[in-house]
């Protein structure tokens, strides 16, 4: 079913009534709504609407009788496009009608992708014969083909026996729905309430022993419900839990374990409400994400050539979790401590195919504290937005507009010399079999490989660089995909965020060469058109293997002509690297430099010297002569002056 329901908060609730024609729809409403039995109940009655406090949660419903004619078909589909909630009915009395539930009214209802809670109602209790089978038996089956039945019950107008519960259970499917709190199938806790329910725990667990106190769970319980609850309910609730199950209770408290349980135990006796209350209470939509206003992202506003950095305060924090987590205190997180970390957020925000394989890891997967914290500043920087939400999530105290910096623009730091980014992000360029992977696999620690295997698309590796005194940057090196770089540089503002960038040839392959020349001419024209003119590196890869000697006669031609240093030696396969990663550092700390300028470029430039040289020359013409007008004047008026 792919119909969108409305979001919480609701200010009222529409009610659609269905089923086939005799089973008792009309005279079910007309009960709720006059409180009395009627005989000769109209065809179909006008909408009904119960006020605001006809049930504690004070949301009015609208009801909505509906015939089951054929030839009011288009009306029928009509009101439940509409519905928030949909009151299945059939005649207790009449098993055809029963019958029908599943063999056409549900999937109807599938069939125009409604993604609506439904009540089974059974009218005419008074006349149900009692040797039939009970309601659970016959329910069952149903319930478990069609998940998206809230409840089942059976109601009497005429004796006004459950009416006034079948429209509770109504709007209670719509304020406090079961679908994504419960699977029935498993009998257990959805994993997506089960991720909100530990962060809630987490935040209430303020001493961080991991139970909650008696003092700790009687703020939680002030907090979501506004009343404390008295010592010996605090007894008993724990006595029921560690009934069920030893480990849900232990000296500290209410463990984890505990909360969990009993709220699955609330779910179980349909009490429903009280999870979803204390869910709304932490902030937590229909959907059980965050709403908006929890997540309170900052607005990130900057120009493409800034970028977002976190702060120290933001770090200090990660830190914290890291080792919190780091249970066995090797230094790493394993992949299940990592994902016990994100158990608190709706998903593993690194999951997508963008983060894996891009930070450095021990020999059996786990990732350091360097890999760690460069992925968040990789995230960080592609998407802030995710990055917020994800320290939200992860308990981030207090407003997180102080867990992130906008960077200044490269633009200054062209124009100061100097460059203070925490993350410098350098685009590697290079032809086919020129060596760019190795190079990325060698920044996170990744042994070389022998075989050749092309890298599909864009790829990324992160990690932290270290510099003299102590101090880190956090390096994101980006490969260029050779047959994607000229529809890449079709965006003026591709080379905007661009700290670096390093052109790599196979050293002795003169055709290597030829082709990463014509790839630095390409992305050094584009970045003078554009205005983000980007220091650039050379970089002679498989340094090896034996060396074309034309190659190094030419690769030096290049760069004396292009104003660059001369190509920095590696072998990624001998593990000398040349302090390659360092360079690169040290050149995005001084923007002003390692700038190559293209024959265009130069052309450009004379073009605009002479423009200056004129514009200059006509404004001292001009003084001079504004300067002779007015001494003529001075002169003039000083001989009229003299002769009168």
């Amino acid at each position: 079913m792919t119909g969108d329901r409305k979001k919480e908060p609701w200010t009222s609730i529409q009610v659609v009534v269905i089923g086939d024609a005799g089973v008792g729809k009309s005279s079910m409403i007309l009960t709720i709504a006059t409180d009395s039995f009627a005989e000769g109940v109209p065809h179909v009655l006008p909408p009904t609407r119960l006020p605001t406090d006809f049930y504690p949660d004070g949301v009015p419903l609208s009801i909505f009788d509906t015939s089951a004619r054929p030839e009011d078909k288009s009306k029928l589909d009509m009101e439940l496009k509409k519905a928030d909630v949909v009151v299945l009915t059939y005649a207790c009395d009449q098993p055809v009608t029963l019958a029908r539930l599943s063999k056409y009214w549900l999937p109807e209802l599938r069939r125009l992708e409604l993604n609506l809670p439904v009540i089974v109602v059974g009218c005419k209790l008074d006349l149900r014969d009692e040797r039939k089978p009970s309601l659970e038996e016959s329910m069952a089956p149903l319930m478990q083909e069609f998940q998206e039945i809230e409840t089942c019950m059976m109601c009497s107008a005429a004796e006004q026996i459950q009416v006034a519960e079948v429209f509770y259970y109504a709007q209670k499917a719509v304020l406090h729905p079961t679908g994504p709190l419960f699977d029935r199938e498993t009998q257990s806790l959805k994993p997506r309430c089960v991720r909100a329910l530990k962060r809630i725990f987490i935040l209430c667990d303020h001493d961080r022993d991991g139970a909650l106190s008696d003092a700790e769970l009687n703020e939680f319980q002030v907090k979501c419900f506004n009343a404390p609850l008295q010592p010996a309910e605090i007894v008993g609730v724990k006595k029921v839990v560690s009934d069920k199950m030893a480990e849900g209770v232990n000296k500290n408290g209410l463990t984890s374990i505990g909360f969990l349980f009993l709220h699955a135990l609330f779910i179980e006796r349909g009490r429903l409400e009280t999870t979803w209350t204390v869910l709304r209470k932490f902030g937590y939509n229909d959907e059980i994400t965050l709403r908006d206003d929890v997540l309170s992202s900052p607005s990130f506003k900057r120009a493409s050539d800034q970028s977002v950095e976190l702060t120290q305060k933001a770090i200090d924090f990660l830190r914290e979790a890291f080792t919190t987590l780091d249970q066995d205190g090797d230094g790493t997180l394993q992949p299940a401590e990592l994902e016990d970390m994100f158990s608190t957020a709706p998903s593993n925000p690194w999951d997508s195919p963008l983060y894996k394989n891009t930070t450095e890891t021990n020999s059996v997967g786990g990732i350091t504290w360097n890999g760690f914290i460069s992925q968040w500043e990789f995230m960080t920087l592609l998407d802030p937005q995710k990055s917020s939400a994800s320290l939200v999530y992860l308990g981030y105290p207090g407003d997180t507009s102080t867990a992130f910096q906008v960077t200044r623009r490269r633009k200054h730091d062209q124009k100061r010399q100097r460059s203070q980014r925490g993350v410098i992000q350098c685009f590697i360029f290079g032809p086919r079999k020129s060596g760019k992977s190795a190079i990325l696999d060698a920044l996170i620690g990744r042994p070389f490989k022998e075989s050749y295997d092309p890298s599909k698309g864009d790829r990324y590796a992160i990690n932290k660089i270290g510099l003299s005194g102590g101090a880190n940057k956090t390096l994101i090196m980006r490969e260029i995909n050779e047959a994607s770089v000229s529809a890449f540089l079709e965006d003026k503002e591709a080379l905007a965020p661009c700290n670096v960038a390093a052109f790599v040839y196979d050293s002795s392959s003169e055709e290597s060469l030829k082709r990463a020349a014509e790839l630095l001419e390409q992305v050094a024209v584009s970045s003078e058109c554009s205005g983000y003119e980007v220091p650039c590196l050379l970089l002679a890869a498989k340094n090896d293997e034996e060396s074309n000697p034309s190659c190094i006669t030419r690769s030096a031609r290049i760069c004396s002509t292009m104003g660059l240093e001369t190509p920095t030696p590696v072998s990624m396969k001998l593990g000398d690297n040349n302090n390659l990663f360092l360079r690169i550092v040290e050149a995005a700390q001084h923007p002003h430099l390692s700038i190559p300028e293209t024959e265009l470029g130069k052309s450009t430039k004379q073009h605009r010297q002479l423009i200056q040289q004129s514009v200059g020359f006509v404004l001292v013409g001009t003084t001079l002569i504004v300067g002779g007008i007015t001494l003529y004047r001075l002169y003039n008026m000083r001989k009229l002056h003299s002769s009168s």
